[in-house]
C-alpha cells in the first residue's frame, strides 16, 4: 500500500475505515452463529460477554466489573474488565501464567484465592494490581501432587472457611486421605480438616440459600458401561459423612473390585441422579430477581458432557428444582446445544451469578464467557 499513487490516498483512507467498521459489523454475526444452535426456554437470552478466554473453568465475582476466572489446561488466571458496566468485556488481563492446572479460584475481602494442583494461592489487593498483580502468597503447599483428577474448585462457607476438594489420581481406587475428600481450612491455610470422604472428582459446590448446606457434584467412574454409574448431585447435612467412592456408585451400584464386604446402606445416597458420565461441574443456587419467581433456588449444572460414551451426552446446562425440604422434584435441560450430533461446539464448565441476577456460564472449549438473561417483555412466563 505504501506504493500506491498519491490521488490514491484518499481512496486508501476510505477504505481503512470500511474495512475497520466492516470488521467491527462480522464480530457480533460470527458471534450470533456461535450462539445460534443453542436453544434455550422462552424468554431466556444468551449473548456472549468475554471472547478469547483461553480453557475458562471456575469463575469468581469480584468488585463492580471485575470477574476472574481460572483454566485448567491453559494454566492461566485471568481478570475479564468491564469499566462502564454494559455487560461486555473490553479487556482480559493474565493475572498469572505458567501454574500447574490453575482450575480452581475464589474472591474474599479483596485477595483471589487460586488453587494449583499442590498448593493455593492468594493475590493480595487484586482489584487495584489486576494490571500487575505482586508476587502471590502460598497460603497452603501441601496438598497431594498428582495431576490426574488434580485440577481443584474453591470456595469459602458460611462459616468463613475456604472448601477445596481432592480428587483421587485414577479411575477407581482405593487411597488414604486426603484423596476422594473435600477438605476445609482457615483462610490462612490453618487447621486443616477432612469435611466429607467418599468423593471421586468434585469440581463444583454450593451452599443452600436458606438451609446453608453444602451441595456438590461428584463425576462418576467410567468403564462400567455407557449407561453406569450415575454422575451424582450430593448433599452434605453433617460434617464427615461418606458418600461411597471407591465401593458404590450412584448411591446403588457396588464397585466390582472395591464393593466386597460393603453395602450401599452404608453411605450417603446422592440427592439426584444427574446421568451416566455426564460430567457435572460448577452450578449455581438462583437467588436472583431477573428470572422468574419459579427459578427461585434452582440449581443451574455445567455439564461439561461425555469422553468415552458411545453416543454422546451432557454438553449442556441442566435445571434441578427442589422443594422446601431439599428433596428433588425435578431435573430437565435448561440450555442445550453445544452438541450437534457427535460434533462439540462448546462445553459448559461454570456458573455464577451477577450482582444484575444475570448468569454468567464458563465455556472451556469454545473459550467464552456468556451472559444468560430474561427478557420479561419478550416471554408468556411474566
Amino acid at each position: 500500500m505504501e506504493n500506491w499513487p498519491r490521488e490514491s490516498l484518499a481512496h486508501q483512507s476510505i477504505y481503512t475505515v470500511l474495512l475497520i467498521v466492516g470488521c467491527l459489523w462480522l464480530v457480533p454475526t460470527a458471534r450470533a452463529r456461535d450462539l445460534a444452535p443453542l436453544i434455550l426456554p422462552p424468554g431466556f437470552n444468551l449473548a456472549v460477554y468475554a471472547d478469547g478466554v483461553t480453557n475458562a473453568r471456575q469463575m469468581a465475582i469480584g468488585p463492580p466489573g471485575l470477574v476472574f476466572v481460572g483454566s485448567r489446561d491453559a494454566g492461566k488466571v485471568y481478570a475479564l474488565v468491564d469499566a462502564d458496566l454494559d455487560q461486555q468485556v473490553e479487556r482480559i488481563f493474565v493475572i498469572a501464567e505458567n501454574l500447574a492446572l490453575p482450575s480452581g479460584i475464589a474472591y474474599r475481602d479483596g485477595a483471589l484465592y487460586v488453587a494449583e494442583v499442590n498448593r493455593i494461592l492468594r493475590f493480595d489487593d487484586i482489584a487495584e494490581h489486576y494490571r500487575a498483580p505482586s508476587a502471590p502468597t502460598v497460603v497452603y503447599d501441601r496438598l497431594p501432587n498428582k495431576s490426574h483428577h488434580g485440577w481443584k474448585y474453591l470456595g469459602f462457607g458460611p462459616d468463613g472457611k475456604l472448601y477445596v476438594p481432592v480428587g483421587v489420581p485414577c479411575n477407581v481406587c482405593l487411597k488414604s486421605d486426603p484423596y476422594a475428600t473435600i477438605l476445609r481450612m482457615n483462610p490462612d491455610g490453618s487447621e486443616l480438616e477432612i469435611h466429607a470422604r467418599g468423593i471421586r472428582n468434585s469440581v463444583g459446590f454450593r451452599w443452600h440459600p436458606v438451609t446453608q448446606e453444602l451441595w456438590f457434584t461428584d463425576n462418576g467412574r467410567d468403564w462400567l458401561g455407557d449407561d453406569s454409574p450415575s454422575c451424582e448431585l450430593n448433599r452434605i447435612t453433617a460434617a464427615g459423612q461418606h458418600f461411597g467412592f471407591p465401593h458404590v456408585h450412584g448411591g446403588d451400584i457396588l464397585d466390582p473390585e472395591f464393593g466386597a464386604g460393603h453395602s450401599v446402606a452404608e453411605f450417603v445416597p446422592p440427592a439426584a441422579k444427574l446421568g451416566p458420565h455426564v460430567a457435572p461441574l460448577g452450578f449455581i443456587f438462583y437467588t436472583g430477581k431477573m428470572f422468574p419467581p419459579q427459578y427461585l433456588h434452582n440449581l443451574f449444572i455445567a455439564e461439561h458432557g461425555s469422553w468415552n460414551r458411545t453416543d454422546k451426552i451432557g454438553y449442556r446446562v441442566t435445571r434441578v428444582v427442589l422443594d422446601t425440604n431439599g428433596g428433588v422434584v425435578k431435573q430437565e435441560p435448561f440450555i442445550t446445544g453445544w452438541l450437534q450430533g457427535d460434533a462439540i461446539r462448546g462445553r459448559p464448565a461454570d456458573l455464577v451469578e451477577l450482582p444484575d441476577g444475570s448468569v454468567l456460564i464458563a465455556d472451556d472449549t469454545a473459550n467464552m464467557v456468556y451472559r444468560l438473561t430474561y427478557d420479561l417483555t419478550g416471554s408468556s412466563e411474566k
